[in-house]
């Protein structure tokens, strides 16, 4: 692991003491500068779930990637500072009232002298790491979270505009292993029943919204303010698509300051 090369990647100049503060940078800042994209699958190009493949990935050819990714890598980084991390699996919620199975997604344990739930890996999620503790209020930018206990297992709930509490996913804190999410990051390279097959994606967050490409849908979040505008041709989707990464690029060189 080349470690100044990561923090480049995200442009990260901050204090790499193991500490909740230097986490919650690094989370956030990873967020901000590598998109949430499944473009490898419409390519047919396999994922191999490799830390040295994915890390290259992300921080040599300047790509983002699906969670497994995303928070494989986030986690060799984190482990190479010195932290305690543990990959956990989490089944995500579904709009009927199910839940996917489990391994659907990879979120991450992190323990200092308290445990945060990390993840850099979930689309539109909290943008700086959940503090472990039951049915505690958690207020961000993109909204109001908490974790619950529900049936031996923990919830991560967000906050809606009627004050009711939505999951977004479920876990626990049994520690896996990298190759227990193969079967999983196949199905969703392969099947047709998976929504990373059905559509392109791109997501980003940026300073008070996110950017988000799906197909020819762009779709633009500023200070809690949606916008959708469908793309003329793929052309436009591509170009808007280079911006995107641009931005990217822009956004490290500015926070590193080189």
């Amino acid at each position: 692991m080349n470690v100044p090369a990561y923090l480049d990647r995200i442009g990260y100049r901050g204090p790499t003491e193991l500490t909740s503060e230097t986490l919650r940078l690094l989370h956030r800042s990873h967020l901000e500068t590598v998109p949430f994209e499944n473009l490898d699958i419409s390519r047919s190009r396999p994922i191999v779930l490799d830390e040295n493949t994915i890390v290259h990935k992300i921080v040599a050819e300047h790509r983002g990637g699906f969670c497994y990714e995303l928070n494989d890598a986030f986690a060799a980084l984190l482990r190479a500072l010195g932290f305690q991390v543990t990959l956990l699996s989490c089944r995500v919620a579904r709009e009927n009232g199910t839940e996917s199975p489990d391994f659907d997604h990879l979120a991450l344990r992190v323990d200092l002298e308290q445990t945060w739930l990390g993840d850099v890996g979930f689309g539109e999620g909290f943008l700086e790491p959940l503090l472990v503790q039951r049915d505690v209020e958690q207020k961000q930018e993109v909204g109001v979270y908490r974790i619950a206990e529900t049936h031996g297992s923990l919830t991560v709930e967000r906050q809606q505009p009627d004050l009711c509490w939505k999951t977004e996913y479920r876990f626990t804190l049994t520690p896996r292993r990298m190759k227990d999410f193969t079967a999983m990051c196949h199905f969703h390279q392969t099947s047709p029943d998976s929504h990373f097959t059905q559509k392109r994606i791109c997501s980003l967050a940026v300073p008070n919204g996110r950017i988000t490409l799906a197909d020819l849908k762009l779709i633009t979040t500023k200070n809690g303010i949606r916008q959708e505008r469908i793309l003329a041709s793929e052309e436009e989707r591509r170009a808007v698509f280079r911006a995107v990464l641009w931005y990217c690029v822009v956004i490290s060189f500015n926070m590193t300051g080189l």
